[in-house]
């Protein structure tokens, strides 16, 4: 039996991990996440909390800084902190579902500022990227933190330190002290994600990440940390986990069998909560079915898995949200504004649309309970049944496992592109969208990361 830490190895993963070493397939995706996160921060460039967090950022200079999608510039952590919210801010941004739910594209802010702040070339950010997908992912798919109240993004601080520590180059002994410092202070708590959500929401994994690179730049020069963070009597496995695992091999591991991690997540095809994703497509079909004509909806009732009941399904703020954040994470406002509009889109969850009576009144019609029969099936797949009752007593039924952008149903690259052409070209145009496009399709040979980053201002 090995007696290496887990801190240890994954110092040892990251430091032999290698751009030769990765896939093609992983490094296609890389740059499908990149496309789709600016997609997703584009989208949030109006929203308050982005101009809280860069009112805040612009008070804080810093030398080596990094730059501030859409402009300006702050420490390396600020700016992963305002660029991680505008990633997240829309919960638009791409998913992994496990024992632990993920937004793994959150590391992506962290792995942009740090590599600017070092000069990281295109193939040193795709490297970061994949391992920082490697080590969340394969946490999350070891052991549940939401089923103690602890947050998903408490994974992410470790991950986005390490992400950190491998383009500054940290050798394995700072790594471990990196983690170590990563782990030990950022257990963040699920109230983020229960009841009247709030625009922190958003921001959590963002500031998880923020604090991944401090961890990393002290190490950097340094400082240690505690350990074993993992294994200690009072670590990791004891306090937070409460149970002690052995994440799987990583990609490129010996042992490993099936890949890198980042070509097991999921783009999202609608901005809203995952597990809403399949019940928003059940529902767009039925409304064709319907042939757009809702006056005769008597009734909507949603059979669902339990993870979408306890997160998505069972507070009373999703039948009235009263914030973009609870809207966002309501399976049944989601799904009657889904079969109401025709369709779910960033302006579905503007508060003017989630407050408007005739809405409200219709996802008051909604009804959703939990079918233990389809526990089984997740996370494999989200399996959610959505049976409408019209009028006169007749029953229409859809159900839908993979919806559009799951692994098991995969946008292409054209949808992926589509994506991001629908927030980016009304605010820069047809020309500045295609450059962005340019860069991101060719990051391997990337140069300059403030360059990136300066399209966006």
């Amino acid at each position: 039996m090995s007696t290496q830490t887990l801190a240890a190895r994954l110092a040892d993963y990251a430091a032999g991990l290698t751009f030769d070493k990765l896939t093609k397939e992983a490094v296609h995706e890389v740059k499908r996440r990149f496309i789709d996160s600016f997609a997703t921060a584009i989208g949030a460039m109006t929203s308050d909390a982005y101009a809280i967090a860069k009112k805040c950022a612009a008070r804080v200079s810093s030398t080596p800084g990094a730059s501030v999608l859409a402009g300006g510039k702050s420490s390396v952590e600020w700016a992963t902190f305002v660029n991680g919210l505008l990633i997240r801010y829309l919960d638009f941004n791409d998913t992994y579902l496990s024992k632990e739910p993920a937004h793994p594209s959150d590391n992506l802010a962290a792995v942009l500022a740090v590599g600017e702040s070092v000069g990281a070339g295109g193939r040193d950010l795709i490297t970061a990227a994949v391992l920082a997908y490697e080590i969340q992912c394969r946490f999350c798919d070891a052991a549940s933190l939401r089923k103690h109240g602890v947050d998903h993004v408490t994974y992410g601080a470790i991950s986005a330190a390490v992400a950190a520590a491998k383009l500054m180059k940290l050798d394995a002994t700072k790594v471990t002290h990196t983690v170590g410092l990563a782990g030990v202070c950022n257990v963040a708590l699920r109230q983020t994600r229960s009841g009247e959500l709030s625009m922190w929401k958003g921001c959590a994994f963002a500031n998880a990440a923020r604090n991944g690179v401090f961890a990393a730049t002290l190490a950097a020069d340094g400082m240690t940390g505690p350990a074993p963070i993992f294994e200690g009597d009072l670590g990791f496995f004891k306090l937070v986990a409460r149970e002690v695992f052995t994440p799987a091999p990583f990609g490129s591991e010996p042992g490993n069998a099936d890949g890198f991690m980042i070509n097991k997540t999921y783009i999202k095809f609608w901005p809203a909560e995952y597990h809403s994703q399949s019940a928003i497509d059940a529902a767009l079909q039925l409304r064709a079915e319907l042939k757009g004509d809702v006056s005769r909806v008597a009734g909507i009732d949603i059979a669902t898995f339990e993870a979408s009941y306890n997160i998505i399904g069972k507070y009373p703020e999703a039948w009235a949200p009263k914030t973009r954040e609870t809207a966002d994470h309501s399976l049944p406002y989601c799904t009657a504004a889904a079969l109401h509009d025709g369709d779910v889109y960033l302006e579905t969850f503007d508060e003017a649309h989630f407050t408007d009576p005739k809405l409200v009144a219709f996802t008051g019609r909604v009804k959703v309970h939990h079918d233990g029969t389809l526990d089984p099936r997740y996370p494999t797949g989200i399996p959610n049944r959505v049976t409408v009752t019209l009028a006169d007593g007749r029953t229409l039924v859809k159900e839908v496992e993979f919806p559009r952008g799951h692994a098991g149903n995969p946008m292409t690259d054209a949808e992926v592109e589509a994506k991001f052409r629908r927030v980016a070209e009304p605010r820069y145009g047809k020309a500045k969208a295609d450059q962005i496009l340019a860069r991101c399709w060719d990051l391997e040979n990337l140069t300059s990361v403030t360059e990136l980053i300066g399209l966006f201002g």
